[in-house]
């Protein structure tokens, strides 16, 4: 009787460890498959490019693009299995106007697993005033779920083509939607519906002719509607909508 436990122990030890090893084979897939920052991205990240935005790496390998003597800063979370580098040139852009940007690197690139990546890099710029928590896509999700952790540290929420999880009907900051008029991968009906999480003042921005994917440079993305305008267009009239929300600080 002794030795059928023990078969039957051996036995399921072995076909525990066989389904450890297909579950990690999967994640390894799952992690590796992801999209790239293009080369207009990476170009974004040289410092002979950067002109007066200085690019700074944090300790916690956060980039930084900081504007000279900059009040208003603005920590933004990627898209899931998305490179982080792809949003260099949207960050340059809004560090052009005048917003310190701090680009976090999620764990696997998915920002859902780290939702309070923000709180190394605004406490390394305490000369900022105003903070903006930024995400894409899910990338929006944990940037609204630090908000609603940290309400009285965020002035400010902007989600780029996503919605919040969790109720922030009572949040004082600021909060700006913006998605493009052609964005085929969000959820309409979610985002509509995700109105009622968010304060009465919310307001929303559609870039005519933007898409989902070109807030970043990562290429086309699988199920998005085609833009009829640049990525440089949509993420230049991202930065302004931003900058002009943060007018009144």
């Amino acid at each position: 009787m002794a030795q059928k436990s023990r078969r039957w122990l051996k036995r399921m030890g072995i076909a525990l460890l066989v389904l450890l090893a297909v579950v990690a084979g999967a994640f390894a897939w799952y992690v590796s498959d992801y999209s790239h920052a293009d080369d207009t991205a990476r170009a974004a990240l040289s410092q002979s490019v950067q002109g007066d935005i200085s690019l700074v790496e944090l300790e916690d390998g956060s980039l930084a693009f900081v504007p000279s003597s900059p009040t208003i800063g603005m920590v933004f979370y990627p898209g899931a299995k998305v490179e982080a580098e792809a949003y260099a040139p949207l960050l340059h852009t809004c560090a052009e106007q005048g917003i310190l940007c701090v680009l976090v690197h999620p764990p696997f690139n998915f920002a859902l697993l780290n939702v309070g990546a923000a709180q190394q890099p605004m406490a390394a710029f305490p000369e900022i005033e105003c903070w903006i928590m930024c995400g894409h896509s899910l990338g929006g999700v944990a940037a609204s779920s630090f908000t609603n952790e940290h309400a009285g540290e965020v002035d400010a929420l902007v989600l780029l083509a996503s919605y919040p999880a969790c109720d922030l009907s009572n949040y004082q900051g600021d909060v700006l939607t913006i998605v493009g008029e052609n964005d085929q991968v969000v959820n309409h009906d979610k985002l509509e519906a995700a109105r009622n999480d968010l304060p009465p003042g919310a307001r929303t921005l559609i870039i005519k002719g933007g898409n989902h994917a070109y807030f970043g440079n990562y290429g086309e993305q699988t199920g998005d509607g085609t833009a009829t305008i640049s990525h440089e267009a949509q993420q230049e009239q991202t930065a302004k909508a931003i900058s002009e929300l943060m007018g009144n600080k």
